[in-house]
């Protein structure tokens, strides 16, 4: 019986993602970082998701992987049902910038850094970071496979794919494509159709920037105000609204909002507990 995300408690909840913790210039200490990840265990989060690139510089390959390992060892609370996501194949250059590798040799020497890092023997879900140009899809999604009938990963994932690419990767992966991580939000729905297709496929669906960007979360309130409209009749904030929406559009999404701060992820996994309304949903549409 092949693993997924579809069916585990994750699924229609509210997950952490950690990249603030790592890449923003104003990045908070380690010690603030931990107290977060701890706020989200504490608060019901079951799902953390990172990647290696995640560092503030090139020659630090790793670090918020190193930080969620130190925050899960720390934590005084079980961690045997909290899963860990993270990503390769997205590479950071000395003038920090961002390139992409998805060669299968080096998928698999990425894989190995991020076991180390997390300090596991197989991580839980696995995603490729993004398609590269330069190497043909397949050939990546390959590796990918290799690297889970290896025992190296126990899910496996994919990020920033089309519709064509999620049905390949379905395929390839013989049905064991388990999520898929795409950028979706109030102001960024052009991630409709890979939502149908991941419903279709029960795959699950991990918006990054649900809030639309840590720049831009506040502007739920201003640019679109249906979502502090409904917020403030629900005395609640618009955040949660904005993550509420997002789980209402299908049942295999999985948000997983940045958080650097304790409070701002205890408001977050709030919104897994909001039904909202037909009416609601009409004036959010």
């Amino acid at each position: 019986m092949n693993t997924r995300l579809i069916g585990q408690t994750h699924v229609g909840a509210i997950g952490l993602g950690a990249m603030p913790m790592s890449v923003h210039g104003h990045m908070p200490d380690e010690a603030q970082s931990i107290r977060t990840i701890h706020a989200a265990l504490d608060a019901g989060v079951t799902l953390i998701d990172t990647a290696d690139a995640y560092t503030p510089s090139h020659d630090q390959v790793g670090h918020n992987e190193r930080i969620v390992a130190k925050a899960l060892a720390s934590w005084s609370g079980d961690t045997s049902g909290v899963l860990v996501a993270t990503k390769g194949g997205h590479t950071r250059t000395v003038d920090g910038g961002w390139q992409v590798n998805g060669r299968p040799d080096y998928l698999a020497e990425a894989c190995d850094r991020s076991l180390k890092a997390l300090g596991v023997e197989a991580i839980g879900l696995y995603q490729h970071h993004r398609p590269d140009p330069a190497v043909p899809y397949e050939e990546t999604l390959g590796g990918l496979r290799d690297l889970l009938d290896a025992g190296k990963i126990v899910m496996a994932g994919i990020s920033n794919a089309n519709p064509e690419q999620i049905r390949l990767a379905h395929e390839i992966l013989g049905g064991r494509l388990a999520g898929v991580q795409n950028q979706y939000s109030p102001r960024f729905r052009s991630s409709e159709p890979e939502i149908d297709v991941c419903e279709e496929l029960e795959v699950a669906f991990l918006p990054w920037s649900p809030l639309g960007g840590i720049s831009s979360a506040s502007e739920l309130g201003g640019q679109h105000a249906a979502f502090a409209r409904v917020a403030a009749e629900r005395g609640v904030s618009p955040q949660q609204v904005c993550l509420a929406w997002e789980l209402a559009r299908s049942p295999v999404v999985i948000p997983i909002p940045g958080a650097s701060r304790p409070e701002t992820i205890v408001d977050s996994a709030a919104a897994a507990d909001i039904v909202l309304t037909a009416d609601e949903l009409a004036l959010l549409a």
